[in-house]
Order: structure tokens, then C-alpha cells, then sequence
């Protein structure tokens, strides 16, 4: 036998005897690598087998009814925990699904990832029709942060850093990464796989800000005599807790907590200035926003909610863009949250004099009368209920149990919620957010009872449970500790409208009467209650928190209770015409 014979079999001999990987176990490896240990999304062509193999190899992979429900449970995840949530979808339709909850995540600043199957690039560009055929990646390009595709078995460790990197740093927000199909199968040395893989290191370093900045800003501070601090989610996503209340509390400025911002100050802080949100905002001579924009939620930082008393604007913020977006920023302090505080807070000094004092006790005296105007309609038992008594109800096991994570969607059930239960810890309050989206509340509440354990109480409007109400299923079956109250008054905004025709059609905005959404949890196994009365409520929703089971009551609400579009009925055009 010849030399190059005899090489040729000792050749396939040891490529026989190497170790190979492919792109399912790479990319498994490079998540876990980097502490990405829950995946949230729905099986399917081509990523079934990746979800199969993932929880085989320890990480949790919780699937879903829908795409957009996964997506929103990896956002919030990223909230909660300052790391990128994953969800993973199957291609085209299921990428699109996935898609709307990433860009929410992006507009509101939560750390997450999309990570999608798609068609084989051959076909794609040539657009010769492959199953589920779509540009995956220009799509989300125009919707996120950043957008990659990876297409060799060898770079799926870099590509997963990037997203990662992308994901966390400055601004977090949401970022996709396209996998299509043929990559998973791609077969490379074992070896030159794990050297390929990247753990991540700092993913989002401390952005120190000017010194000069810092001492522009306490000098408008200190020159202010109606002050006023507006915490925003920034401030809550950047868990600088302790530094943040040191700050507040040294300065002894009124703060305004905007919704996600609750309980970072516990809301029966003496100067908290929730209760009197309106008089603050109005006659406030300088205002400091920490992790707060000034978008619609505080229309734009001018009109009306203003007031006529000029304003001065201090901002902290990651994003140099964000600095005179809608009015004069006269003192910008840019970086991150913790880093900017601490700056502040060192710059104080030992001796810096508090808010005065005429101005502090004018907010309180107006934040206790807004509340003891408030109390008498907290306390009803009125049947049907109204919001008010219903979230009376609800206050009271929220101030029993402050480690309970309250989770809130709707137009009148949200829009009063916020005012009416006190949060007294961070992070602790999840609802809809920058762009008040509906269909975020099953998502965010099973991602918050797996990522802190702790027990989960979802406030829903009947409209906005519509949207994501399937996943019940998904709770019963992972068995979490969500107790879901529906507020159910027969329709979007109020269940009264009439079909103005006459015609057997119900109006637009109306469902089906008396509905019993408590029937649907009891199909999957779980616990279903129908509440009539505030103390009924109350009575089921704590036996459901000291259980831990999965549990959906319908609190019957007076179909007349509510308003248009809840408390921004403002943003809803009205024809003033009407036909002849």
C-alpha cells in the first residue's frame, strides 16, 4: 500500500475520533456561559429541538401559548434583573408576533433578546419561496437597538455577545438575533467551538458623569424654592435603591414616583408627593428628573398640567439625546443612574440646607386632603362594585403583603390602580408602560413569579386580559403563585354603549354580559372565584396569595363604572359633526 494510502486512512481514522459540536449545542453553550438560564418562548419548525435540548441541558424553557406573551415576559424579565431576557419564537408569523413585544421592550427600556429561526438565506434573497420565506433581519432592524444574523456555527458565540452588549449597555433596550435554520445543524471541532464562545465582561460599565455637570445641577437645586423630584422606571431599573432614598432624603425635596417608580420611596414616605400630583407639577419652580423622560406621561414637560410658574428642568439620564427633547434642559447630567446620584449626593456636602419648608408643608397639607377626600370611596361594599371600592379591597393586600408583585393593565383599571395602591418597595410594581400597551399582563406576571418566586397579583381590565388571556393555561401548568383579578364590566372602557342603528350587532366596545371569566381558570385545573363585593374580593384574593395556587377571580364591576378611554380620553379624537 502506498505512503499517501496509509496517510489517508490515518487521516479518517483521527477525524473519526474528534469531538464535534454543532450550532444547537453552541448556542445552549454560549447562553448558559453567560448566566442565561431561562428561555421564554413558543416550540416550533426550525427551533423545536433547541427548546428540547436546552432543558436538557439545564436551562429553563418556558413555553408559551403565544409569541407576544413570551416576548413580553422576557422584557420584563430584563427589568427585574438587569440581564437580557431571551425569547425565542419560530419564524415569519411567530417572529412577527415576537416582534411587537421587543419594540416595547426597546421604547421602554428593558434589556431583552428576540432570538428567531428563519429561512435559508439562499432562498430568501432570491426570493424563490421557502417555508415561512422573510428578511427576518431587516424587518427588526427599524424596531429595536440592534440586529444581527449569524450564519457559521463559529460565530455564534460572538454573535450572542453582541446582542448581549447591545442588549444592557447605555440605554437597554431590545435587540434581535437571526438564526436560520441551517446553522443549527452545522457540525465544527468540539475544541474550536469552546474556544469560539465569549463570556461576556462589563457588559454595561459605569458612565461617570461631568463634574462640572454635577455641580450646575445642585446649584439650580439649591436655588429652587419649590422643588420637585420625578423618579422614573430608569431609576427602579438601576437598582441604586439605597443611594437614590439617601439622595432624596438628604435633599428634602418632594418626589413625584411616575407608575413604575412606586415603591422605590415607599408611597407613605413623607415626602412622597403622589397624592398631590397635579399641584406639584403645576407649581414646582424646579424640577429634577431621575430615569424619567419627558414624553406624553408628563405632557412633554409643558401646557396646561405645567401650570404658568416658570420651570427650570435638571435631567440624569444614560441617553445624551434625551436632553432638550421637548423643552430646555438647563442642567443635563449624563450617565448612569447610580454613578450620576452618588456624584450628587457627594456634592451635597455635610451642611446642604433642605427644601423650604413652606413649600414641603404645602404639599403635604395637599397630599392628606386628597387622600381624606379619597378614603370614604376606598371603603365601600357596594354590589356590582365600583372601581374604587374594588381597589380599596385590593389596596389593603398590597400594604399586608409588600413583597407581592403587582402586575396592572387596563384604561380605568390601570389609570386608578396607580393612584390608588400604595407600593412600598422597588421593582415591585409592572404594568404597561411608555407606550401603555394591553396584553402585557400575563407575560409580565409569569415572568415575575420565575424570576423572584415571589407571589404575583395580576390587576386586569376585561379588555386587556383579552389580549394575553390564554396564557392561564401556561400558568396552570408551570404551576405559579398569580392571582389574577379581572375587572369585568361588560367592555372596553364601559359595558352601556348601544348600537346607535338599532341592529342586532352590540356596539363596538361592548362583550358578552355577565361573562365568567373564572370558568376559563377552572378548565385548566386552577382555582375560579366570582367576586361581587369588595369584601368578597379582598376574602378570595388573600386565600389565594396564602396558597400560592393559580387563581382568576372575576370582580364583577358596574358596567356603568369608568370613563372613555380612562384618564387620557384627551388622546381619543371626537368628530364634532354628526350627519343629517
Amino acid at each position: 500500500m502506498s505512503v499517501a494510502a496509509l496517510q489517508s486512512i490515518d487521516a479518517n481514522k483521527a477525524e473519526a475520533g474528534r469531538e464535534l459540536t454543532d450550532g444547537f449545542n453552541l448556542m445552549i453553550d454560549a447562553l448558559k456561559l453567560n448566566g442565561l438560564t431561562t428561555i421564554y418562548g413558543v416550540p416550533g419548525i426550525p427551533i423545536t429541538d433547541f427548546g428540547r435540548m436546552a432543558q436538557a441541558a439545564g436551562i429553563r424553557v418556558i413555553s408559551f401559548r403565544h409569541e407576544q406573551n413570551a416576548g413580553n415576559a422576557a422584557s420584563i424579565a430584563g427589568f427585574l434583573t438587569k440581564k437580557p431576557g431571551v425569547c425565542l419564537t419560530v419564524s415569519a408569523p411567530g417572529f412577527l408576533n415576537g416582534l411587537t413585544a421587543l419594540a416595547n421592550a426597546t421604547t421602554n427600556c428593558f434589556p431583552m433578546i428576540l432570538i428567531s429561526g428563519s429561512s435559508e438565506r439562499e432562498i430568501v434573497d432570491l426570493q424563490q419561496g421557502d417555508y415561512e420565506e422573510m428578511d427576518q433581519l431587516a424587518i427588526a432592524k427599524p424596531l429595536c437597538k440592534a440586529a444581527f444574523r449569524v450564519l457559521h456555527a463559529a460565530d455564534i458565540g460572538i454573535g450572542l455577545a453582541r446582542a448581549i452588549r447591545a442588549a444592557v449597555s447605555g440605554r437597554p433596550g431590545g435587540v434581535y438575533l437571526d438564526l436560520p435554520a441551517k446553522l443549527f445543524g452545522q457540525v465544527i471541532d468540539a475544541e474550536a467551538g469552546k474556544k469560539s464562545l465569549v463570556k461576556v465582561i462589563d457588559a454595561a460599565p459605569a458612565q461617570i458623569p461631568a463634574p462640572d455637570a454635577v455641580k450646575r445641577a445642585l446649584d439650580v437645586l439649591k436655588s429652587a424654592k419649590r422643588p420637585l423630584i420625578i423618579l422614573g422606571k430608569g431609576a427602579a431599573y438601576a437598582q441604586a435603591d439605597d443611594t437614590i432614598r439617601s439622595f432624596v432624603e438628604k435633599s428634602g425635596v418632594p418626589f413625584l414616583p411616575m407608575s413604575m417608580a412606586k415603591g422605590l420611596l415607599s408611597d407613605l414616605h413623607p415626602q412622597c408627593a403622589g397624592a398631590a400630583r397635579s399641584t406639584v407639577l403645576k407649581d414646582a419652580d424646579v424640577v429634577m428628573l431621575i430615569g424619567a423622560r419627558l414624553n406624553w406621561l408628563l405632557s412633554h414637560g409643558k401646557g396646561k398640567t405645567w401650570g404658568d410658574a416658570p420651570k427650570k428642568f435638571i435631567q440624569i439620564d444614560i441617553e445624551p439625546k434625551e436632553m432638550d427633547s421637548n423643552v430646555e434642559i438647563v442642567a443635563p447630567v449624563v450617565g448612569d443612574i447610580g454613578s450620576c446620584v452618588q456624584a450628587l449626593l457627594s456634592g451635597m456636602g455635610t451642611n446642604w440646607t433642605v427644601a423650604p419648608s413652606d413649600w414641603v408643608n404645602a404639599v403635604k397639607a395637599k397630599r392628606e386632603e386628597n387622600i381624606a377626600k379619597m378614603a370614604p370611596r376606598l371603603m365601600n361594599n357596594n354590589s356590582p362594585m365600583d372601581y374604587h371600592g374594588a381597589l380599596g379591597a385590593l389596596r389593603t393586600v398590597i400594604k399586608e403583603r409588600p413583597d407581592a408583585i403587582l402586575v396592572n393593565e387596563g384604561a380605568n383599571t390601570l389609570d386608578l390602580a396607580r393612584g390608588v395602591i400604595d407600593m412600598y418597595k422597588p421593582r415591585k410594581r409592572l404594568d404597561v408602560g411608555t407606550w401603555g400597551v394591553m396584553g402585557i399582563g400575563m407575560g409580565f406576571a409569569i415572568a415575575a413569579a420565575i424570576e423572584t418566586g415571589k407571589p404575583v397579583l395580576a390587576i386586569e381590565g376585561d379588555s386587556a386580559f383579552g389580549f394575553c388571556g390564554m396564557e392561564i393555561e401556561t400558568i396552570c401548568r408551570y404551576n405559579l403563585p398569580v392571582c389574577i383579578v379581572i375587572f369585568n364590566n361588560d367592555g372596553i372602557y364601559r359595558g352601556t354603549d348601544v348600537n346607535p342603528t338599532g341592529g342586532p350587532d352590540v356596539a363596538p366596545t361592548v362583550f358578552v354580559k355577565g361573562s365568567r371569566y373564572d370558568k376559563m381558570m377552572e378548565a385548566f385545573d386552577g382555582v375560579g372565584i366570582n367576586a361581587t363585593t369588595p369584601d368578597e374580593l379582598k376574602r378570595a384574593v388573600n386565600e389565594a396569595m396564602d396558597s400560592g395556587k393559580p387563581t382568576l377571580i372575576n370582580a364583577v364591576i358596574d358596567p356603568a363604572a369608568g370613563s372613555e378611554s380612562g384618564r387620557i380620553g384627551n388622546l381619543n379624537p371626537q368628530s364634532i359633526l354628526r350627519k343629517k
